[in-house]
């Protein structure tokens, strides 16, 4: 697997892999484990999560999660996952989903990671990036927006949840060369 880095200068994504467990755990808080999370991380499935992350990168899957790292020894701040295929998609449409740990909140990184995210996106193919957010999660629909993503209708989940929707025309974006 070439190895990929992404980075503004401020923010550099990396996948996630098994080395990331520890650094999740400890950040997890009760936004992420409601938000994106669906539930509190064990060591147990947080590593097995991780190593299906590895696994998806290696075998060029559907799944492409980046680690957000700040600063210079490169700190897990969050993550950002990218889907190329899933509930609700079309053909070409790519999900991204992201969160940060509580004390990265605040500082503009989700919205410079969900933007090298998209460029990635872009040169893998993706025609259209879609992020879906609860309507009660007022600072992930502010991240969408900053990145230059547009209200699209909203949906509904097998469960019938609604999310508020947001797409960006990746043809439209740089790809990340």
């Amino acid at each position: 697997m070439r190895e990929v880095r992404l980075s503004d200068g401020t923010v550099t994504l990396w996948p996630l892999g098994p080395d990331d467990a520890e650094a999740h755990l400890e950040g997890e808080d009760e936004q992420l484990v409601r938000w994106l999370n669906g539930g509190p991380g064990t060591r147990q499935g947080v590593e097995a999560y991780l190593r299906h992350c590895r696994e998806q990168w290696e075998a060029a899957g559907p799944l492409r999660a980046f680690g957000i790292r700040a600063g210079d020894g490169g700190v897990l701040a969050g993550t950002v996952d990218l889907r190329f295929t899933g509930e609700g998609l079309l053909p070409g449409q790519v999900n991204v989903a992201y969160g940060l740990y509580p004390a990265w909140r605040g500082r503009g990184l989700a919205t410079r990671a969900v933007l090298l995210a998209a460029r990635y996106a872009a040169g893998a193919g993706g025609a259209e990036a879609v992020i879906q957010v609860d309507p009660e999660n007022p600072a992930s629909a502010a991240v969408a927006r900053r990145a230059g993503f547009a209200p699209a209708p909203p949906t509904r989940g097998e469960d019938g949840t609604r999310f508020d929707r947001y797409t960006l025309d990746l043809r439209a974006v740089a790809p990340y060369a």
